[in-house]
């Protein structure tokens, strides 16, 4: 969808395909910042040809996971999950463990 409103159910709402609204942007910039503004981070995707710009984007989204030049792409050996309201923790590797452990540190002086 092209055009959409800002305050329309498929801009304000975590839209699962096969819709998905597309906004022209002037530069990266206004798209992080606009991207940025939902209350949700399940996932983004970045098309360029300059992985330089994309891997600026890739730092600046706030998303769980990034995809550059490609679409939802899954690995077991690659953690999975959201941030905001698109939920806590992760889905694979070895940082779905840290779900399952309280992790402690132990400082034991000698001397």
């Amino acid at each position: 969808m092209t055009d959409a409103p800002d305050d329309s159910l498929v801009v304000q709402e975590e839209t699962f395909g096969p819709v998905l609204p597309v906004f022209k942007v002037k530069d990266l910039d206004e798209g992080i910042v606009r991207a940025n503004q939902s209350r949700y981070g399940l996932g983004s995707s970045v098309w360029t040809k300059d992985l330089a710009k994309a891997r600026k984007a890739a730092d600046r989204l706030q998303a769980g996971n990034v995809w550059i030049n490609s679409l939802h792409i899954g690995y077991d050996e690659m953690p999975f999950g959201g941030v905001k309201y698109s939920g806590f923790g992760r889905e694979h590797g070895p940082e779905a463990l840290e779900y399952y452990l309280e992790t402690k540190g132990v400082v034991i002086a000698t001397s």
